[in-house]
């Protein structure tokens, strides 16, 4: 009697992960980059085209409406620019933080907690750092395109005073990378929908008040620091000093500010993804 060969143990997805992250990252976020595209194509057109024409119904009714009344207004840097030229590039920040944080919000949290897609992706040889890379790519891809669309309107309308406004897509890519990488961190916390109205909740005051519509010199000093410490205004300010041509040193803070919210993005998405879907 021959005893029967020995069958090699199956090794768990996560041990066949390789690189320098490890069981994190297996260097294959292209995969789930391709299957967010081919997603794509099933979804209504008119749900992405509204993202892209919102801002530009705000440029048109405010900037051009109502800069017929307001006329000149004051940048932070001292610059006197036409009313319209004020709003765009803040509505240029606008859209690329709209389109990254309904990609990395609503779209991941249905992924995470009713179609359980990322349970699946982590079974196979995709790490964390993986899945949060192509979720992210993805949003950064909408916020991308949409500030692309409506940098093209500013130009056709004459709202690009110089030159530096060609440099204000790869700061908006910027921009939606780092609501992209904070909003997936925070939707991995929620658990319901009603949960993520918060998210709504924190979204509309930013819009609002972050020197978007008007100056943020009009705020008392306790407001104004509040508001200095959220990101979209951060955001709005290097946009505005590049369309503007009013380049300055504080430019390098808001650069430096992003990436430090993608870097805490990314670390608590993907120790977060861990923990619910690996240990």
């Amino acid at each position: 009697m021959t005893a029967a060969p020995m069958l090699a143990p199956v090794r768990p997805a996560q041990s066949r992960r390789t690189g320098p992250l490890g069981s994190l990252y297996a260097g294959n976020s292209r995969a789930v980059i391709g299957r967010g595209l081919l997603a794509t194509r099933s979804t209504s057109w008119l749900i992405v085209l509204s993202g892209f024409f919102e801002p530009i119904f705000y440029l048109l009714s405010l900037g051009i409406g109502l800069g017929a009344i307001v006329g000149a207004v004051t940048t932070s840097t001292g610059q006197s620019v036409p009313y319209a030229a004020y709003i765009a590039p803040a509505l240029l920040a606008v859209s690329a933080m709209n389109g990254a944080i309904f990609d990395s919000t609503w779209n991941v949290f249905f992924k995470m907690q009713y179609a359980k897609l990322y349970e699946g992706m982590l079974a196979t040889s995709l790490g964390p750092l993986d899945v949060a890379l192509g979720e992210i790519f993805l949003a950064l891809l909408r916020g991308g395109v949409y500030a692309a669309g409506f940098l093209i309107v500013m130009q056709v309308l004459g709202l690009n005073l110089a030159w530096t406004a060609i440099l204000a897509l790869p700061a908006v890519l910027l921009i939606a990378f780092g609501f992209a990488s904070l909003g997936m961190a925070i939707t991995s916390y929620l658990k319901s929908f009603q949960q993520m109205d918060w998210i709504t909740f924190v979204m509309l005051p930013m819009f609002l008040f972050s020197a978007t519509f008007y100056p943020l010199s009009v705020y008392p000093q306790a407001i104004r620091v509040v508001i200095e410490i959220l990101p979209l205004w951060h955001g709005v300010e290097l946009v505005r000093g590049l369309t503007t041509g009013a380049l300055s040193l504080p430019m390098l803070g808001h650069v430096l500010y992003f990436v430090v919210m993608i870097v805490v993005g990314l670390t608590f998405t993907t120790r977060r993804l861990r923990a619910l879907f690996l240990n």
